[in-house]
């Protein structure tokens, strides 16, 4: 509910402050009094988008305030989810500054436009979901069968079905085109991973076997240089091993001369000790060289392999080759893998799907209850609101696939002016949005309003100039309305009929003052005499009479 509006510098109005009543609160004026400029102001702390045009006072900032009471639990989600204080009052302000620069805020917080915008559409019906562009809107129109047939919980949960059946399909097919990409190189990999097995390198292969070519191939030259060196260390005429023993033996017999000649003796026999050591390795090695031609004809078939298989993927070691086979062994399971997925998402879609069928039909049960009780009566308050002849026909068909609400198409259609036992009626309807004009999409949203408020908890309600085109008994049938919608909603409409301004619990006069040698916009709520007075000049003119007078009394007792 809005309770209070404070309006700074906005085109006309210079300060204006309104106390609204939670029941029906009627605004009315002279035409260019400044009633359209309220809404407009309204429509800034909404979200709509303004301009430095709207200020009255170029050197100042505009500045617009609204205080909502708001219990509802789709707000409070919106402020949590938003991380916005929530608190008993909220308080929306708008600001516009000289130089164009535009802030908004939620309880002292600031937000986006877009955020504002949202949360508007939570808290008051102008010009947002239910306005009367939106009653020409298919999802306008599924909204008033779903809040009639009460589809809530049932909506709620085709919606979490659907969202998972949607996701589920989108994942299979990104699976399925995955798939699709890698079966277009399936046989190439494959082909690529059976050389690379079929070689069967083990880690450093082509290292050790290039290494050992190498060997094989300089074996002579190594044996004859080990059977050079074994000879001079064993078998010369003065081999060294032998030289050292005899050395060993004279350095010896000089030990009783001189202490330090033990130690020298002793690291002589070492040395000796080792070149026997070193002369009995070399004889192995000398015995193990050989030149095996069978052999150096498999290690080099083995490295040609290797070479070719190195150069045809672009790398130089074992490891790399090893690495490229793990890759696309990966590759080809990864295929094999999403075969097994693919089925396994298919069937979860499966049954997904099977279970949005279920409570889709369930929503179309509901709603197709609700299509004749609605043409009734919606076609009944057309007829008091001055539109005898009007029909509303709701036409609903069921489509092929899952939507995001279900597989109904529901089509309003109208004919303002049915002849009465018309033959092929049905050829007479239009669909909506193309055949009513204004006024009558305006009396048309009143009379699905008035029904639809029974059914969910709508925000408060503004019309502005609903009345439009009609008078006499259609506008008090108008005032009835709103009155009953007022019961438990709060509504705020401005009217040029004394026919609904007669039914207000509270009544705000707008008019033009001449304030500091400037003309302003004001507005005051009217008092019961200033009221009766007030529907008197609507009833009769500038000058009314003692029977508008009377008139205007017997309006506000009715």
């Amino acid at each position: 509910m809005l309770q209070h509006l404070h309006i700074q510098n906005y085109a006309i109005i210079d300060n204006l402050d309104i106390h609204f009543s939670s029941g029906l609160n009627i605004i009315t004026g002279e035409t260019g009094a400044g009633k359209s400029i309220l809404m407009g102001a309204l429509s800034l702390i909404l979200g709509e988008r303004a301009d430095t045009s709207v200020l009255a006072d170029k050197d100042k900032k505009c500045f617009i305030e609204g205080t909502f009471q708001s219990g509802s639990a789709e707000v409070k989600r919106f402020l949590q989810d938003s991380d916005l204080d929530s608190e008993p009052e909220l308080v929306i302000r708008r600001e516009i500054s000289a130089s164009g620069k535009s802030r908004a805020f939620v309880n002292d917080t600031p937000v986006t436009l877009a955020q504002l915008k949202a949360l508007s559409t939570l808290l008051v019906d102008l010009h947002q979901q239910f306005d009367t562009q939106a009653l020409g809107e298919s999802d306008f129109q599924r909204e008033v069968l779903d809040a009639l047939a009460g589809n809530g919980k049932e909506l709620e949960g085709y919606l979490s079905v659907f969202k998972a059946y949607s996701t589920c399909q989108k994942e299979l097919t990104a699976m399925k085109e995955a798939e699709e990409a890698a079966n277009k190189d399936l046989d190439y990999h494959q082909f690529l991973f059976d050389e690379l097995e079929q070689a069967h390198f083990s880690d450093n292969e082509l290292e050790q076997i290039e290494s050992e070519i190498r060997f094989m191939s300089h074996a002579e030259n190594i044996k004859e240089s080990l059977v050079q060196i074994y000879y001079e260390l064993e078998e010369s005429e003065r081999p060294l091993v032998q030289e050292l023993k005899t050395l060993s033996g004279r350095l010896k017999s000089l030990e009783k001369y001189h202490p330090g000649v033990t130690s020298l003796v002793s690291r002589i026999d070492s040395l000796q000790i080792e070149l026997k050591d070193i002369a009995g390795e070399i004889e192995g090695i000398n015995h193990a060289v050989s030149y095996d031609a069978e052999k150096m004809q498999i290690l080099n078939d083995r490295m040609t392999e290797g070479y070719r298989l190195l150069k045809k993927h672009g790398v130089t070691t074992t490891a790399e080759l090893l690495a490229i086979q793990e890759e696309l062994s990966g590759k080809l399971q990864k295929v094999s893998s999403l075969a097994t997925d693919i089925i396994r998402k298919e069937q979860e879609a499966a049954d997904l799907r099977e279970n949005a069928l279920k409570i889709a039909g369930a929503l179309t049960q509901g709603r197709t209850r609700q299509v004749r009780p609605l043409e009734t009566k919606v076609n009944s308050l057309l007829k008091r609101v001055g539109m005898p002849n009007a029909h509303l026909k709701v036409s609903l068909t069921r489509t092929r696939e899952l939507g995001p609400f279900g597989m109904d198409n529901i089509e309003f259609l109208f004919n303002a002016n049915l002849p009465s036992g018309a033959k092929n009626a049905d050829s007479h309807f239009e669909p909506l949005r193309k055949v009513a004009s204004g006024g009558e999409l305006s009396r048309l949203m009143l009379s699905i309003k008035s029904l639809v408020a029974k059914s969910v908890q709508l925000p408060t309600l503004i019309f502005d100039e609903i009345d439009s085109g009609i008078s006499g008994e259609a506008a008090r049938q108008v005032g009835i309305l709103l009155k009953e919608l007022a019961a438990n909603h709060q509504i705020i409409s401005i009217t040029h009929q004394p026919q609904i301004a007669a039914k207000a619990d509270c009544h705000f006069f707008v008019y033009k003052e001449i304030r500091n040698n400037k003309i302003v916009t004001s507005i005051k709520t009217l008092n019961p005499d200033e009221r009766i007075t007030t529907i008197a000049v609507m009833l009769s003119g500038e000058k009314p009479t003692a029977a508008a007078f009377e008139n205007a009394k017997e309006m506000m007792r009715n």
